[in-house]
């Protein structure tokens, strides 16, 4: 596994769960939002830890943390991801992982060996728009697929969306909601400028609370719950 980062304490990174969290090298889009500039880069760079320095680490917290949260880039470009994730099941801790469900096959693999017990996964745009705000190309059947693996996998899931105003309107947050009708979770991120891929987003902004609070509304008669984080 190339590792980029590895944050050893968080409360917020897997719902409802204290866990450590791993950052994986490399992503296959190029949202120029994306608050992880520094790990888009698919050969790495540096300030690389290694696999060994994660699992020493974890030894120390067994009964201790109750998860392990895989996030990115993008981890199911990672060729060992798998074995990766078994490792950390045989500690005991829970799994969460974090995807832009571009790769459907690996993520069969996962939910067939049971080797998550969260999936988020980022829903980025309405299907007509996808390449647009990713900036990349992108074969939206795998995102449908991904969806649809995730949905009918018994596994505990979310759909979230980053919510940039100059990126997604009201109208295309209700569009992605149609799109994923009935799933358990929706959530709607908000966008905070920080560091970005593009740095002009690094001045832009999301929605004022009210106009939250509608995009949840519309947004809710469509899944079971929705969300704004």
């Amino acid at each position: 596994m190339r590792i980029g980062g590895f944050k050893r304490f968080s409360l917020i990174d897997f719902s409802g769960h204290t866990s450590a969290v791993v950052f994986t090298w490399g992503c296959n889009f190029s949202c120029p939002y994306c608050h992880n500039p520094e790990l888009i880069n698919m050969e790495g760079g540096t300030g690389c830890i290694t696999e060994e320095e994660v699992f020493a680490f974890l030894g120390t917290r067994v009964g201790k943390l109750e998860g392990v949260a895989i996030t990115g880039g993008e981890p199911t470009l990672q060729p060992d991801l798998l074995r990766f994730m078994r490792r950390i099941k045989g500690m005991g801790f829970l799994v969460k992982l974090d995807t832009n469900g571009s790769n459907p096959h690996v993520i069969r693999e996962i939910i067939g060996e049971k080797l998550a017990d969260f999936i988020a996964m980022d829903v980025k745009g309405r299907l007509e728009n996808y390449r647009d705000v990713v900036r990349a190309e992108v074969d939206t059947d795998d995102i449908i697929r991904s969806m649809e693996l995730i949905r009918d996998s018994g596994v505990e899931y979310e759909f979230r969306t980053t919510v940039v105003s100059s990126q997604l309107t009201g109208k295309d947050i209700t569009a992605i909601a149609r799109w994923i009708g009935g799933a358990r979770s929706f959530v709607l991120q908000r966008f905070v400028a920080s560091k970005t891929l593009d740095p002009r987003f690094r001045d832009m902004v999301t929605y004022s609370p009210d106009t939250f609070l509608e995009l949840q509304a519309e947004a809710g008669h469509f899944v079971d719950r929705c969300l704004v984080r």
